[in-house]
This record gives C-alpha cells, sequence and structure tokens, in this order.
C-alpha cells in the first residue's frame, strides 16, 4: 500500500486541486488518455486558471480561480485536439452535478 502511495505522489498531481482523472482510458488502443493529451503536446495548456498537469496530462488542475466555464472549455479543446490529431474520441469519466 506505501508502494502504491509513493507511486501516487511521484506521478499525479495530488498537492494541487484538480478535477481528478478526466478522461476514461481507450480500450481498444493500449495506450492511456495521459499519453494520448502528453502527445498531442497538450501538458500545460491552460483555459483561463484551469490548466493541463504538467505532472499527468489527465489530472486538469485549478491554477487559482477557475471557473467551470474554464474547465469545460478546456475538456472540449483536449478532446477536440486528441480526436483530430489520433482519430479518437477521448469519453470523460468525470460526473457533473448540476445546480437544482
Amino acid at each position: 500500500m506505501l508502494e502504491q502511495m509513493a507511486r501516487r505522489l511521484r506521478t499525479q498531481p495530488l498537492g494541487q486541486r484538480s478535477a481528478g482523472s478526466i478522461f476514461r482510458n481507450p480500450s481498444s488502443m493500449g495506450v492511456s488518455a495521459a499519453e494520448l493529451i502528453e502527445k498531442a503536446g497538450l501538458k500545460g495548456l491552460r483555459v483561463g486558471e484551469a490548466m493541463v498537469s504538467n505532472k499527468h496530462a489527465n489530472f486538469f488542475i485549478n491554477c487559482g480561480c477557475a471557473t467551470s466555464q474554464d474547465m469545460l472549455e478546456l475538456i472540449g479543446f483536449v478532446n477536440d485536439a486528441v480526436n483530430q490529431k489520433f482519430g479518437v474520441e477521448l469519453k470523460e469519466e468525470i460526473l457533473y452535478i448540476h445546480p437544482s
């Protein structure tokens, strides 16, 4: 368990405010969503105060005062860029909560 936690600390932006892992890994490609995002050159990409993590490309972080609109635009941009470059439409694994 300690080994697993140490690995997560090395590979994920656990000390930053993030929306967590955004996209599911494509099942038929043998490559992770993070690898596709990174190979598309999107690490560090920002929309407003939302940013693709430099540590793990499938984690989107809040650099200050990111709005939900910032995150939604970043998610859409990344998905479009990966789709254009690799022909893969990433599926989101996050849940959206809408005020009632």
